[in-house]
């Protein structure tokens, strides 16, 4: 009842402001000049204009495709200041985007509707460049490379399974960057940003036409550099800090008018100092029980403990610190770098009848270290080609521990984290027949990504604070290859072309079946290099001890191969130009995978998850009295079902630790609003708003620990059922509103307006299967955001353009990620969001 009173609340307070956010519109006065062709205007002089997007693979005004669909324009994305996905988080119904526990910043990961990445999985949501899935990493949950969000025409977010007709399979959605194309107009411009934190970026674009109509090309460049806002005081460093270069080239080739090539070539490098990683805490129960220290009367363990104050005053410091100080014991850093080739060829058979060709290849490397504990001590760090402190070690030489540089430090390990090549294949056949009331697309596609070359890490878990800087590093070396190919089919036939009567009422129905091969390797060793020797770790069906030349008998390998069909079933209907209602059953599928950290056979690979999701809803355009305004509504319904959920793993007849990805099912459910209203020729007020409540209907885990869970505390070896958590990577509430005012300046002075939004999130659980009270701020808290941009474009008349903008004006203080290794890795970190952001950005166009 009381949900129902909030989803009452909330409904009259969007249909009092009618606020739209990610509606891929753009509300114009009636005098406004014509935008490019992305744009078309609604029917029956509604006086708004919409950007036409390509979520069934064909350009469509949104209202009229019957699926949940968010999307942004170019200049809208420059009102909201986007440069990265996090951005995006609050202003895109049932979107939650974050770091998601990886140990980097720079992964930013989708999920939608409840649907998100899981460990060593493939992508729920899917990101796409040019219709082709970019790249995604496998040990972090990583897809392309900061600074790909430039120069785009728009962003369209896809909500539900998009299985019928897009590259992969997805379960929570897609997310599809539309890069601009190049234009038969000799034009471009240049752009150069300073704002705090020492901002410092450049952009610049030159659309050239070789030929008239016939041969063009689009040139894209950005650079980005800013100091991070977490200060590193043992290794004087920023950490959280920005520092990327990226550049697309695009050239059209149109030979005859039923032929066209498009190529896109682009690139992106990021280097920064990595996370900074915040300390909250040690376990001191799990310290003391694993004899890391002891309290009196209790001593420690000889040769092993201290006392249990060590690790007390390293939290004690680090609150004094603050949230925007740390200490860290490794120089972290984050290094992307991705490129690719895309090329996109139409040939129109007919006037009925197109082919399409879709090829790419891209590589993406990434490299990171990173403290994981956020102090001096070495509890847990992943560490690749990281260097150690030379100096004292701040904060222990009162309780009398070594003083000396970290003679642990790996210098050796140079490997990548993970480093693939990617290639694609699609052919398309697209046909528009019976006077446009029967429209189809039918294809082929395949995807190949495997490594470019080896993957390795390091990495120091359970180290005593007693040997900090000797303890020895855990080596790993891995690859996995991920193989698909699928046929698919999806069409629309509006029933007017078999009577009449039926004019408005659409079937859109789709099928695709979809075989995948996943296959890997591991190997992970401890060596003393002082006995020439190792020690196999993972998988303790391997012999234990071997030769430091012989570390390639601790591998193992796995093959996982599976197959499923996915389709897509929906009615829509328009009783009048300004109203569709539709409903739509949808199956989604995606890939299991290969576990890197199994320590039995029986789990190194996981299976695919399934997704059959039920949704309704209507899309509208009407007026209040004279104001146009918008309003669409979706509800969905989901049965989700092998849920991908990471948990620990024992061997009890070898002693090997290591993870295992367990299973759970759930059902969710949710609705999604967005709306608009136009009081005023110079006033657009938006917002949206969406509920997402995910239960699991059954979560059981063996466990070998003791561990509190729903039915109880279980003992080592019992079954645990964590149905009562709450949902991973979920944020039950958001909603968001804005308001674009055009200031009242004579127009040979230029058009000034003011872009204002306020985005709210409620908590967010980041834990498989933990809640707050079992894993420390495990739990998000709430927050809002107050962004806002002052634009003046063409000044004086001139063809130059400033705004200025600032993100988080109230300088709210937020957290966005938690480690979640208070009970596994005994230690407590969590990552703190953006402070107050703000700039100038100054643009010459010609």
């Amino acid at each position: 009842m009381q949900e129902m009173r909030k989803l009452s609340l909330l409904a009259s307070v969007a249909l009092s402001l009618c606020a739209p956010q990610a509606l891929a519109q753009e509300a114009l006065p009636p005098d406004a000049p014509d935008r490019p062709a992305r744009q078309a205007a609604a029917p029956d002089g509604n006086l708004m204009r919409e950007i036409v997007v390509t979520a069934q693979r064909r350009e469509e005004r949104a209202q009229d495709v019957p699926i949940s669909i968010s999307a942004f324009s170019t200049e809208r994305l420059e009102q909201m200041n986007v440069r990265q996905p996090q951005d995006l988080y609050g202003a895109v119904p049932s979107l939650v985007v974050g770091t998601q526990g990886n140990a980097s910043r720079d992964v930013q990961s989708y999920s939608i509707r409840g649907q998100s990445t899981g460990f060593l999985s493939s992508p729920a949501v899917a990101l796409y460049m040019n219709e082709v899935p970019l790249p995604s990493a496998v040990t972090l949950a990583l897809q392309g490379a900061p600074g790909l969000m430039i120069d785009l025409e728009n962003i369209q977010v896809l909500s539900g399974p998009q299985g019928t007709l897009f590259g992969r399979n997805t379960t929570g959605g897609a997310v599809l960057f539309v890069p601009r194309k190049p234009t038969n107009e000799l034009e471009g411009h240049i752009e150069g940003s300073i704002g705090n934190y020492d901002l410092r970026a450049v952009e610049g674009v030159l659309n050239v036409p070789v030929v008239d109509d016939k041969l063009m090309v689009r040139i894209v460049g950005a650079y980005q550099d800013r100091e991070g806002y977490t200060r590193d005081e043992a290794w004087n460093k920023d950490r959280d800090d920005v520092h990327w270069y990226s550049g697309r080239i695009g050239i059209t080739l149109r030979p005859t008018e039923r032929i066209e090539n498009y190529l896109m070539a682009y690139g992106a490098k990021s280097s920064n100092n990595g996370a900074g990683h915040i300390h909250r805490g040690f376990n001191i129960a799990g310290l003391q029980a694993v004899g890391f220290c002891a309290d009196p009367p209790a001593s420690p363990v000889p040769g092993l403990g201290i006392s249990c104050d060590v690790y007390r005053r390293q939290t004690e410091l680090a609150e004094e610190a603050g949230p925007r100080r740390t200490r860290h014991s490794v120089d972290g850093f984050s290094k992307i770098s991705t490129w690719g080739i895309t090329n996109t060829t139409s040939i129109g058979l007919t006037d009925e009848l197109t082919l399409r060709n879709i090829i790419s290849f891209q590589k993406l490397k990434n490299s990171y270290a990173s403290d994981q504990d956020g102090t001096p001590l070495q509890q847990y760090e992943l560490n690749q080609n990281a260097e150690n402190p030379a100096g004292p070690v701040p904060g222990l030489a009162e309780f009398g521990l070594p003083l000396f540089g970290y003679i642990n430090a790996r210098k050796d390990v140079t490997l990548p984290r993970d480093y693939l090549k990617q290639f694609t294949e699609e052919l398309q056949v697209q046909g528009n027949m019976l006077d446009d009331r029967l429209t189809f697309t039918a294809g082929f596609f395949h995807f190949n990504a495997k490594p470019a070359g080896m993957w390795g890490s390091a990495a120091v878990n359970y180290c005593p604070a007693l040997f900090t800087g000797a303890c020895v590093y855990s080596l790993s070396n891995s690859g996995v290859t991920n193989k698909s190919n699928a046929l698919y089919a999806q069409g629309t036939l509006d029933f007017g072309a078999l009577a009449p009567s039926l004019e408005g009422v659409r079937l859109t129905a789709g099928y695709r079946y979809t075989w995948d091969t996943i296959r890997g390797f591991n190997r992970t060793w401890d060596p003393d290099v002082a006995a020439g020797t190792a020690d196999c770790l993972i998988d303790g069906l391997m012999p234990g001890t071997v030769g430091l030349n012989e570390v390639e008998r601790c591998t193992y390998e796995a093959t996982l191969k599976s197959k499923a069909p996915t389709w897509n079933f929906g009615l829509d209907y328009k009783p009048t130009e300004r109203l569709m209602l539709y409903a739509k059953v949808s199956r989604g599928y995606k890939a299991g995978g290969f576990n890197t950290v199994a320590v039995r056979p029986e789990t190194q690979t996981f299976e695919p998850e399934k997704l059959t999701t039920y949704e309704t809803g209507f899309k509208s355009d009407w007026r209040l009295g004279a104001m146009p305004a918008r309003l669409n509504l979706a509800y969905y319904y989901s049965d989700y079902k092998n849920i991908h959920r990471p948990t620990g793993d024992y061997n009890p007849l070898t002693g090997a630790a290591g993870a295992k990805i367990g299973s759970a099912s759930a059902s969710i459910q949710g609705f999604e609003m967005e709306a608009m209203v136009r009081p005023a020729p110079w006033l657009e007020i938006g917002g949206s708003v969406s509920h997402t409540d995910a239960d699991y209907k059954e979560f059981q885990e063996v466990v070998f620990a003791p561990t509190m869970a729903c039915n109880g505390l279980v003992a080592p070896g019992g079954l645990a059922d964590f149905a009562c958590r709450p949902f991973q990577f979920v944020t039950p509430w958001i909603y968001n509103i804005n308001a674009t005012i055009t200031l009242p300046v004579p127009e040979q002075h230029g058009d000034v307006s003011l872009y204002v939004s306020y985005a709210h999130v409620s908590k967010q659980a980041t834990s498989p299967m933990a809640d707050a009270q079992v894993e420390p701020g495990s739990v998000l808290e709430s927050y809002g955001l107050l962004n806002a941009s002052l634009s003046w474009n063409g000044i004086g008349g001139s063809s130059i353009d400033a705004t200025v903008f600032a993100n988080n004006i109230t300088n709210k203080l937020y957290r966005v990620s938690n480690a979640n290794g208070f009970n596994d890795l005994l230690t407590w970190t969590t990552l703190y969001g953006e402070p107050r952001m703000y700039g100038l950005k100054l643009r010459y166009r010609f």
